[in-house]
């Protein structure tokens, strides 16, 4: 059932047309410095804007049909080819489809697939990687998808500078917009439904050769980390037909309130802000906003609809009690039973996993890490666990890139995979 762009649409309000029923701050900050590279101009008058370059919020390929539940999970929506900013030799198309949000509403998703021109001259069909990159935003307008065919934004640049690496390999690449319609921060259910259901909706497209036959594997870090994580997590319950052969997840926040309680009141702490966005948008059930002050009413409302760098101006050094009503917000019973249900760690994944994380993360703090790690191993998941003593948030996902794409060629050759769980 696939629709023409923009079938079936119906009025409601932009951030939730698609509703229906941590890129490391180091290179965040320095990518936004020369953000002026990348202007976002309107198109010349008399000539129609290029496919993907109009902002999601005004763009009708975003439109979910008014019968998209009757649609499958991963079932294609539309497709449109693009021509992605900063990158070359590749072919590209985004593609939109039937998701699931936390609570199995259907939704819109959207995702890009980027096919080298080079012929894949491995053994068998060319292998697919789903890049989860770390878009750690609250807007649409932040999403790889939109950065990659519009060029705008920290978002183009974290988009290529994730996907080139995997080019580069001859894989083809997929990237989805996991934060889902409203963009919500942290909603790792959500996450992973739609990872999944874009691996799902990539091979039904039958576009850049990708079909039934090519081998899969998952890899993303800091923010991109906790959603392949949750896919790697829920694969075997929510879509047991996407075999993976292998996930990397690097600096991974598996623990939202261990995370947040690490940087609440610090540099970085427009993360903790734009969560506490997400799960007031995602989980009414939590009654965030019932727990607001007057100063937390407008932090919410000023933490909406923007991207990492404003995020982490507006909100330095802001503590979150103090825009709260209580002295431990996450401890609240009806918030902390939401921060548990997004919290990793409840069912091991089917395939090998790589973990890699500096101990003296600054960001995101390893001991959350470390106790995903014995979960898993515990439940029976085959784990790499790697640890560099000294490190930095940003600097680890360069320092380990090697050892991930290394590991993420040999899940697709085949080689029996390396297991640091206590056995």
């Amino acid at each position: 059932m696939n629709r023409s762009v923009g079938s079936g649409r119906r009025a409601r309000p932009r951030a939730m047309r698609r509703k229906a029923g941590v890129l490391p701050l180091a290179l965040a900050v320095t990518v936004a410095a020369v953000l002026t590279a990348f202007p976002a101009g309107p198109a010349h008058a008399d000539t129609a804007p290029a496919p993907g370059s109009v902002v999601p919020d005004e763009d009708p390929f975003y439109d979910a049909p008014a019968d998209i539940a009757s649609y499958q999970p991963g079932e294609v929506v539309a497709t449109r080819p693009v021509t992605p900013k900063g990158l070359t030799g590749v072919n590209a198309w985004q593609i939109s489809f039937r998701t699931n949000d936390a609570h199995d509403s259907p939704e819109l998703a959207v995702a890009t697939l980027l096919e080298p021109r080079t012929p894949w001259r491995g053994t068998g069909p060319r292998p697919v990687v789903s890049v989860q990159v770390a878009e750690d935003s609250t807007g649409t307008q932040c999403a790889p998808s939109y950065g990659l065919a519009s060029g705008n934004g920290v978002g183009a640049i974290i988009a290529t500078g994730s996907a080139q690496p995997i080019l580069d390999r001859g894989w083809a690449a997929v990237l989805p917009d996991f934060e889902g319609a409203a963009s919500a921060f942290m909603d790792g259910l959500l996450a992973g439904h739609v990872v999944l259901d874009s691996i799902r909706a990539t091979r039904n497209a039958g576009l850049g050769g990708v079909g039934t036959t090519n081998p899969w594997a998952i890899e993303g870090y800091s923010g991109g980390a906790q959603a392949t994580g949750w896919a790697a997590q829920l694969q075997r319950s929510y879509a047991p037909d996407v075999q993976l052969v292998g996930a990397a997840i690097g600096g991974i926040p598996a623990d939202p309130a261990a995370v947040s309680r690490y940087i609440d009141g610090g540099l970085v702490a427009g993360f903790v802000f734009a969560a506490t966005a997400g799960f007031d948008s995602q989980y009414p059930e939590a009654g965030i906003s019932a727990i607001l002050n007057a100063a937390g009413r407008k932090a919410m409302a000023n933490a909406r609809g923007i991207c990492i760098t404003d995020l982490l101006v507006r909100f330095a050094f802001r503590k979150l009690a103090d825009h709260t009503t209580v002295r431990d917000p996450l401890a609240v019973p009806s918030v902390a039973r939401v921060l548990a249900a997004n919290t990793l760690g409840a069912a091991p994944p089917t395939m090998p996993i790589y973990d890699y994380h500096a101990n003296t993360d600054e960001i995101v703090p390893v001991a959350q890490d470390n106790t995903l790690v014995s979960r898993w191993c515990a439940a029976g998941a085959t784990v790499h666990t790697v640890r560099d003593l000294i490190g930095e948030h940003a600097l680890e996902a360069i320092v380990r890139q090697n050892d991930k794409l290394a590991f993420l060629s040999d899940r697709f050759s085949g080689r029996a995979p390396t297991n640091t769980c206590p056995r």
